[in-house]
């Protein structure tokens, strides 16, 4: 690991997402993942899932660690780090028929919240799918004591982040022409969000 970045939660979480995406993206072809943040999911999805081509993407700060991990593992179809920043308008410089997004939203101020489905909506092609993992509330309220706990934690290092009500996040995807698909239970009280662009 030494010279890479190392997020134990990709460690941790990385084996029941890919269970979700193994099915979801069996008929997928081109993924974009916005904010890869260390490179270890796009290398770990990416060997178990040849048939996908996956464009990782982040902040410019962040490409010297996935470069890292992407340089080691040398997979042909995990491509370099796209620089990606939500709330900019040129993000988004090709068409996916699918996007993946793991711990993002709750770490992003609520104006980048509703840039990131505005560009997933001018990205993703009729019929694809969003795929997005980590913790979320529901009618307000949070699911799980450590959810709770993360987020005071999340608001005392950043007041603007926090975990995201799913209604708020499924009423902007439905702005977008996407539908809810799925919604997956996931250790450690996280879920995956799948939606569907219908229109």
């Amino acid at each position: 690991m030494r010279g890479k970045p190392f997020a134990e939660s990709c460690e941790q979480n990385r084996d029941p997402i890919l269970a979700v995406l193994r099915e979801a993206f069996a008929d997928r072809r081109l993924v974009l993942e916005i904010g890869s943040g260390t490179g270890q999911h796009a290398v770990y999805f990416g060997a178990a899932l040849p048939h996908l081509v996956w464009q990782t993407a982040d902040l410019a700060d962040q490409h010297a660690g996935i470069l890292a991990w992407l340089d080691d593992a040398a997979l042909p179809n995990v491509r370099p780090p796209l620089v990606l920043d939500v709330t900019r308008d040129d993000w988004h410089g090709g068409r996916y028929d699918a996007v993946f997004s793991a711990n993002t939203l709750h770490i992003m101020g609520w104006p980048a919240v509703e840039a990131f489905f505005r560009g997933v909506g001018a990205v993703l092609h009729h019929g694809g799918l969003l795929a997005v993992y980590g913790p979320f509330n529901y009618g307000g309220a949070f699911t799980s004591e450590s959810n709770a706990r993360f987020d005071a934690w999340l608001k005392a290092r950043d007041p603007a982040s926090g975990v995201r009500d799913f209604e708020a996040l499924d009423a902007l995807a439905r702005a977008q022409g996407l539908a809810l698909a799925r919604d997956v239970p996931m250790p450690a009280n996280n879920r995956t969000l799948l939606w569907r662009r219908t229109e």
